[in-house]
């Protein structure tokens, strides 16, 4: 995270929860109405934790708030969100999680200086 970065959301217990062997950063698949409410600050992410499907790791129970101007077109809170990583980092946190019992824990989400919205996430022993 560099000095221009905003933090939309903390997760200050995994520092005192977890020993973080290493911190990465990763890009998040969002919806336009999540994008509207972290730049708000109202999102949670105290609970969370990246997990595999198919291949690919999720950001799973990361709590982003309706957004109420977006009525029908609004997200679900709790939806699985992707993350986005290079085909070598993602092989090498998978192959942490199967076999040492890692888990891999959202810091923060902040957006960058272009704009974007990025996970800082660490690997994590409990």
């Amino acid at each position: 995270m560099r000095a221009g970065d905003r933090y939309a959301a903390q997760n200050r217990r995994a520092r005192h929860d977890y020993l973080i062997e290493e911190k990465l950063e990763a890009g998040l698949v969002l919806q336009g109405s999540e994008v509207k409410v972290l730049r708000q600050g109202q999102a949670s992410i105290n609970e969370a934790y990246a997990d595999e499907s198919g291949g690919e790791l999720f950001l799973v129970n990361a709590n982003i708030p309706e957004y109420r101007a977006a009525n029908r077109f609004s997200h679900q809170p709790r939806r699985p969100r992707k993350l986005l990583l290079h085909r070598r980092e993602m092989n090498r946190l998978l192959g942490a999680i199967r076999r040492e019992g890692v888990t891999i824990v959202p810091l923060s989400i902040y957006f960058n200086e272009r704009g974007r919205a990025k996970v800082e996430l660490g690997l994590a022993h409990g």
